[in-house]
């Protein structure tokens, strides 16, 4: 309405994109015990405060409704908890996906395992806490590569989502202290495998695919509404002693304005439009009149 900012805004969460080119996929990738990891300039980041536990369930079974007779692909996992849930074309996709803590286990000692390839540093194949960590790294190249086998997937008009959960590198950190040599190797172990993984997923949808990280030390409690009494008092008197009103923002006037005068405009338009309509001639002004109103003609 004429009203413009007065500075440019400054949080780096905001990208510019293409309206008409949607990405075909989303990939959420949670990393818990840590606030931040370092990760790659080229990608945007910012802060999140007060995180809550969150669940992408209603988006999965949205994804599932409006797309069933497509070939939609959802995978949600929390390797850590042993909780997967599969929607459409996953079921096939990932059905030799190592799931359970066993299975993760006995993946990582075969011989095509990350271990061959990984640079452990002080990490140990022997340490319960060191294994569940690495099982989780080998839960991310299993998934690209499954669906790398069923390219035509990522070509498709149905929207996917993968949604995964990473607790290894909090348990780390519980196991050694957060300033031991083991969780700052996880850290850089983890940042790599994140971009190689991310690097993965983009390539197989063609660049049309989100990778988005979120890294979370703990999670907050939900905020809950609590009720009271209506007879109860809103404000003490020693908060506001002279019953002041609370001050206005500096957007009031802008906003008054607006309202106002498209108040006024409005009055004014209903008004000259009911005395017109009041006034009019319907054999005269009215073409509806004057085309369904035909003389009869007498021979």
């Amino acid at each position: 309405m004429g009203f413009s900012v007065e500075e440019d805004l400054s949080w780096p969460g905001l990208a510019v994109g293409d309206l008409f080119h949607r990405p075909r996929a989303t990939v959420l990738v949670t990393v818990k015990g840590v606030d931040k990891l370092t990760l790659p300039v080229k990608g945007i980041s910012y802060p999140i405060e007060n995180a809550v536990p969150f669940s992408l369930d209603s988006v999965a079974n949205a994804i599932h409704t409006l797309f069933s007779e497509e070939t939609p692909v959802v995978l949600q996992l929390a390797p850590s908890e042993e909780r997967v849930y599969m929607v459409g074309k996953a079921n096939s996709v990932f059905e030799d996906l190592s799931v359970t803590l066993r299975q993760l286990r006995n993946r990582l000692f075969q011989d095509n395992s990350i271990l061959s390839s990984l640079p452990l540093n002080s990490l140990s194949r022997n340490n319960e806490v060191d294994l569940l960590f690495l099982s989780e790294l080998q839960v991310l190249h299993d998934i690209a590569s499954l669906l790398s086998r069923h390219k035509h997937l990522a070509k498709d008009h149905s929207p996917d989502l993968y949604s995964l959960e990473l607790a290894g590198l909090e348990e780390i950190g519980k196991r050694y202290g957060e300033d031991s040599q083991q969780f700052k190797d996880a850290s850089q172990i983890l940042v790599d495998s994140l971009q190689k993984f991310a690097d993965e997923m983009y390539n197989l949808y063609s660049g049309n695919a989100v990778v988005e990280v979120v890294a979370v030390k703990t999670f907050n409690s939900p905020l809950t509404r609590k009720t009271r009494s209506i007879l109860q008092s809103s404000q003490s008197e020693s908060d506001n002693p002279y019953n002041l009103a609370y001050p206005y923002n500096y957007n009031y006037s802008v906003i008054f304005n607006i309202i106002l005068w498209m108040m006024i405009g409005l009055a004014l338009a209903v008004i000259v439009i009911s005395y017109n309509l009041w006034n009019m001639d319907p054999g005269y002004d009215s073409i509806i009149y004057r085309m369904t109103n035909q003389k009869i003609r007498m021979d």
